[in-house]
């Protein structure tokens, strides 16, 4: 007798399966971690084989999981399509999202991928520059979303966490121990300014090493260890990470991720903002995220 797969159950293992873990899947779904947890282990009854592994803190897929995922895929794209054709209002046109490149990943994508399938009569625009540049653009109404990296929101802005800014170099690196300090930061940089002026505060001499508007720049010349950055802690480059100085530089302050919107009424927006909000609030501590902007 043939037996039926949970459409929900299928939705949770490919959000677990895209994300790399039950928090970040929680999120992304709107749902507790416990039934997201419940969900999986239903569905691993159902077809009685195991479909993750749960051995390392990562959680990846077995060879039923990989099997799997591809039917799942294909079985929820056409539920999916279905019922949006046959019973949801139709919300068509064009919406421009921006991102400062270094927060991209890992959430937008699977934001993204979750929008189309809501609104797939809706264009998706993905716009990704500085914080001040998208501000600029969101103020000439050229961008509907906008996330920001910055310590003080703006008008409008709304706080989704408070995150650490940390020094970073390349692996194994040891630029950090020159001196003058060599710093490299684009000319759009938010961060820029106020770092600058606690490495003067602490009496450090340092020189710019890059003069550009692009972030590859920088990147390029702090994974060869020709200088030093600040950067979000937990978003690094390729080839960097964190330096481990011991409390011999400054503490180079704090970012916040904003989320601006233009229009709290329109369902199409206030949707893809409460798809933001979800994911990246179920990635922090609850110290974290008791630091949130009123």
């Amino acid at each position: 007798m043939a037996r039926n797969l949970d459409i929900t159950s299928l939705r949770s293992f490919i959000a677990v399966a895209d994300s790399g873990g039950v928090t970040k899947a929680a999120g992304y779904l709107h749902l507790t971690q416990s039934a997201v947890s419940m969900q999986l282990k239903r569905l691993e009854e159902s077809l009685d084989v195991s479909l993750l592994d749960r051995s390392n803190r990562t959680v990846s897929l077995t060879a039923e999981g990989e099997q799997l995922l591809s039917y799942a895929r294909r079985m929820l794209a056409l539920n999916d399509e279905a019922y949006t054709r046959l019973t949801a209002k139709e919300y068509e046109g064009e919406i421009t999202l921006g991102v400062p490149h270094d927060i991209i990943y890992p959430y937008i994508p699977p934001i993204l991928r979750s929008f189309a399938a809501d609104f797939p009569r809706v264009q998706m625009r993905l716009v990704s520059a500085p914080t001040r540049r998208l501000r600029e653009m969101f103020g000439r109404g050229e961008c509907d979303v906008i996330l920001t990296t910055e310590e003080h929101p703006g008008p409008g802005g709304e706080a989704l966490v408070t995150l650490p800014l940390v020094w970073i170099g390349a692996l194994g690196g040891s630029a950090w121990k020159a001196r003058p300090l060599p710093v490299a930061f684009c000319k759009n940089c938010i961060f820029r300014s106020g770092v600058l002026k606690r490495l003067d505060e602490a009496g450090f001499d340092w020189e710019m090493v890059v003069d550009s508007d692009l972030d590859n720049a920088v990147e390029a010349v702090v994974s060869a260890d020709l200088a030093i950055t600040a950067a979000i802690k937990g978003v690094y480059p390729h080839q960097t990470g964190p330096i481990a100085h011991d409390g011999v530089l400054p503490d180079p302050g704090q970012s916040r991720i904003v989320l601006y919107l233009q229009a709290e009424e329109d369902p199409v927006l206030t949707a893809l903002r409460d798809m933001i909000r979800g994911a990246y609030l179920s990635e922090w501590s609850p110290r974290e995220k008791a630091q949130l902007t009123a």
